[in-house]
């Protein structure tokens, strides 16, 4: 059972692999690539959990296609948003970004998808209340 966090995590792991998916199928040398990207921009000493290795054990599963993996996900986002604070916002924006920039060209499905995340994320709002306790917890 996954906790709310590594949901919201779980979710942008979803969302990189939709715009890495976007033009067509992730290559072995990609994925390598996206392994540790999302590894890198997600790790914290906080969290004991690795999130791109979770998104590759249920994508290599289930194998959705873009749109599927980007609805799945901001069901998810929308599910666990009390825990959205602005800053995992703004590092989950940076993390799809930095993505896209990984597979050149950044297609026009790629942009319209990243613009459309930035959107979608914006109507979440975080609650203080919860995500502010979880930095009290962690510490």
């Amino acid at each position: 059972m996954m906790t709310a966090l590594e949901n919201l995590h779980y979710a942008i792991g979803q969302i990189a692999y939709a715009i890495a998916h976007a033009d067509g199928r992730i290559q072995p040398e990609e994925r390598k690539k996206f392994h540790d990207m999302v590894a890198a921009e997600l790790r914290c000493k906080d969290y004991d959990f690795d999130v791109s290795d979770i998104i590759f054990q249920i994508l290599d599963k289930d194998k959705p296609d873009s749109q599927t993996a980007y609805d799945w996900a901001m069901a998810e986002l929308k599910l666990n948003g009390h825990y959205l604070s602005p800053e995992l916002k703004r590092t989950f924006i940076h993390v799809i970004e930095k993505i896209a920039k990984a597979y050149p060209p950044v297609t026009v499905h790629e942009a319209k998808l990243i613009e459309r995340f930035k959107a979608d994320i914006n109507h979440i709002h975080g609650d203080p209340v919860y995500y502010e306790q979880l930095k009290q917890h962690k510490h």
